[in-house]
This record gives structure tokens, sequence and C-alpha cells, in this order.
């Protein structure tokens, strides 16, 4: 429990980094403790992060669906769903906590240590929603919303003027001016643990298929296999 009391000694710290002052300092330590360090240490400690990445997901959603509204009135809402995926995703929640220069805080187990590698956008990811979590129990949604905007305007406006393709998209109009029917999507394999998978999926034209996709969700692995399709028809 060495690494705990360094975190409870941390705290003034990670507050001056995230530049708040928490009320509740207990909701902040709890969002870095990973369940693999809570079920090596169930005997001195009360819960883990995952109810806070539960909530921090929602608040996290709903900052950015509304900062999106708010600066694409133009955009229909088929690509404001794929722009705030590309905001948000693991890969993204990652880079905001390394900004933040907070990953080293989280508490894994030494199982989860040696596989982090593997996982690490995907964990970093939760704890960064977790994160979130706190701030919006601790300050409500306001200040949760400046503290997300003061800290990656810069990040979250290079995403929103120089968006990347909508491959999903493009496909299903290919699809549909082609064959006049939708692509399907068919997970073919998950491999890793409950809270870290990676998912496998095929996505299929006329029943042919078109393009192979890995990915730490599902909407991920099929936008990376929509890629992969296009990327085949316009060669």
């Amino acid at each position: 429990m060495d690494s705990y009391k360094e975190l409870k000694d941390s705290i003034s710290q990670i507050e001056k980094q995230l530049q708040i002052s928490f009320k509740d300092k207990e909701v902040l330590l709890l969002s870095f403790i990973h369940r693999s360090f809570f079920n090596e240490n169930k005997n001195l400690l009360k819960n883990y992060n995952e109810r806070l990445e539960f909530l921090g997901d929602a608040v996290l959603n709903l900052i950015v669906s509304h900062l999106l509204y708010e600066k694409l009135p133009q955009i229909q809402e088929g690509e404001l769903s794929h722009l705030k995926s590309c905001l948000i995703d693991a890969a993204s929640c990652a880079g905001f906590i390394k900004k933040l220069k907070l990953e080293n805080f989280l508490l894994l187990g030494k199982g989860e240590k040696m596989t982090l590698d593997r996982g690490r956008d995907t964990i970093l990811s939760d704890c960064f929603e977790a994160i979130i979590g706190a701030v919006y129990l601790d300050k409500g949604f306001l200040e949760t919303k400046n503290f997300f905007i003061n800290h990656f305007e810069h990040e979250l406006l290079q995403i929103i003027n120089t968006p990347q393709i909508n491959y999903k998209a493009a496909l299903q109009d290919f699809s549909q001016r082609t064959f006049q029917m939708q692509p399907q999507y068919n997970v073919i394999e998950e491999t890793g643990l409950d809270h870290l998978k990676t998912f496998k999926v095929a996505v299929l034209i006329n029943n042919q298929e078109m393009g192979i996709g890995l990915g730490s969700s599902k909407k991920v692995a099929e936008q990376k296999a929509a890629e992969d399709a296009m990327k085949k028809i316009i060669k």
C-alpha cells in the first residue's frame, strides 16, 4: 500500500496540475485507483474508479456534444457523431491525461502493469473519464465544462477544423450507390480481459468481405474495417 500512500501525499500536486482545489479529496484519489489495484488491496480499500469512469463518460459526452452543437451549426447529426467520437475516443482521452502529466499517478495491480503496453490508451482513457467524473461530483457541470475546454481547447479545435474521414459513412454511400444495400459489420473475434478487450470486425457488402478492422471497441473496429475497405476500393 506504499503506492497508495504516495498517491495521497501527491494530492496537492495533482490539484496543481488540474488547476482545481477539491473539497472532497477522496473522490479525486478514487479516480486513480484501477480495479486491478483494488483487487490486490481489498482489505484496505473500499472501491475503485469504474463508477466514476461511467459518470465521467456521460459528462464528457454532454460537454463535447454541446461544444459541437455550438461551434458547427451547419453540420448534421451523423457527422457530429463522428466528430464527437474522434474528440473523445481512447487515443484522444489518453492524450488528454498525458498533457496533464497525470498518467504516472494511476495505481495498477502487478499483473496489469505487465500488460499495460497492450492496452495503455484504454487504461489511461478510463482514468481520464474517472477524473472528469470526480471534477463533476466536486464542482458541478459548468466548472467541469470550463476545466475541459480551458485545458484542451487547442486539441479540440484542431480536430474540429481538420476532422478525420468518416470511412463508415463513405463506405455506406458507396454500397448504397453500387449495390443498393448497406454494409454489414460482424465481430469475428474478441480477445483480452473483460475491461481490456480488442475487437476484430469484418465488413461485408453483398456477402463479400471487403475489409477487416481492430479496435478497443466495436465502434472503433468498425471504423477501421470501413477504412480498410475504402482504401481497397479506391486503389
